[in-house]
């Protein structure tokens, strides 16, 4: 399951956020660290596709692809070397797959800032060299150790400890580790180390409905920071975590109408899950049947043999074919059998690269 760590300055709505997407109660009180253990939340990921799958299919269950979300203590300056709740919390996103990195994007005197003022570009570089300063100490540790090793003449100890080098020079010039050029076999020596700039980081701008939001500002802080983010090659997404923790309660025919009321025009939470699908490569492929609809979570680029390993290893190792439509396909012929009589479904073989949205059923040995 896909794992995404929530971390931000404290009192930036991570909590909130963190409601929001789980419907969970967990503390979010207008203070500094009141989320005192890490909380953790399996969230479906919403998709049309699977319900309309699912209503076509008449499926018993229906199950999504889901994603596994951790709620961080807030970071503060000084985090890597102890300040505030310090490395216990930055450790608890080292088994993550992604850093959702959630940062204040509206003015309001009565919601507290740690820093006093609101500035996106200041608090993203905070957080980003609290993970770089923590991953430097990581690698340091590690390099010392590997040295009875290298004078041993252990050869993958050697070129582990030449990759931590170049890692270490890029840690302390102050760029996350994710922009290193190594080998792949040299990706694979340190990624025991779980880098948390080694990670791919989605940014999160919580806004606040009726607020005054820095994209409404008549200045450049929202443009400086949609700039640092392309400029460290990484995505952003934008949210109203109180808004969306507030329509949790609301029936779901009636949200749209309160989106509306509230000046919300997109769903900021599915925006988010997209926004993560898209950060870490992903793509969903479905199965579909009588007895269940299901989504299925698989990097952009596999094969129908990876993909049927997600399933099953047997569907990886005893691969014959696997027949593949469409979503858009299957749901405009209105059967299987339709679509299969309008040469909609076609067999696949071990080469074929899975799409988003194929649905399929794997034929194995």
């Amino acid at each position: 399951m896909l794992r995404i760590g929530i971390v931000g300055l404290p009192n930036v709505g991570k909590s909130t956020l963190f409601n929001a997407l789980t419907k969970a109660s967990v503390p979010c009180e207008n203070y500094p660290f009141c989320t005192i253990d890490p909380s953790i939340g399996v969230v479906g990921v919403p998709d049309e596709r699977l319900d309309k799958l699912a209503t076509l299919s008449k499926s018993e269950k229906v199950i999504p692809a889901a994603i596994e979300f951790v709620d961080i203590a807030g970071l503060v300056k000084g985090a890597s070397e102890g300040e505030g709740l310090g490395n216990q919390f930055l450790s608890n996103i080292r088994e993550t797959d992604a850093i959702l990195e959630l940062v204040r994007f509206f003015d309001d005197p009565d919601i507290t800032h740690v820093h006093g003022d609101i500035d996106p570009v200041r608090d993203i570089e905070v957080i980003n060299l609290e993970l770089i300063l923590a991953d430097r100490e990581q690698v340091t540790k590690r390099r010392e150790r590997l040295s009875s090793d290298i004078r041993g003449g252990i050869k993958e100890a050697v070129t582990e400890d030449t990759a931590l080098a170049l890692v270490e020079q890029t840690l302390s010039s102050g760029t996350l580790a994710i922009g290193t050029k190594l080998s792949e076999n040299e990706k694979r020596l340190v990624r025991h180390l779980n880098l948390l700039t080694m990670k791919p980081i989605l940014y999160c701008f919580n806004g606040k409905s009726g607020g005054h939001n820095l994209d409404e500002a008549a200045d450049d802080r929202a443009r400086r920071a949609y700039e640092l983010v392309e400029s460290l090659g990484s995505r952003y997404v934008q949210v109203d975590a109180h808004t969306e923790r507030e329509l949790n309660d609301v029936a779901g025919s009636d949200k749209e109408m309160f989106r509306q009321e509230f000046g919300v025009q997109v769903d900021g939470l599915a925006e988010l899950i997209r926004g993560a699908y898209e950060t870490l490569g992903l793509i969903t492929f479905f199965t579909t049947g009588p007895k269940e609809t299901r989504a299925w979570t698989v990097p952009r680029g596999a094969t129908a043999p990876e993909a049927g390993a997600a399933i099953h290893t047997d569907f990886k190792d005893k691969f014959i074919r696997a027949e593949v439509v469409s979503t858009n396909d299957l749901l405009s012929s209105g059967s299987y059998a339709a679509a299969r009589e309008a040469a909609k479904v076609r067999t696949e073989g071990k080469e074929y690269i899975v799409k988003d949205g194929d649905v399929m059923l794997f034929l194995h040995s």
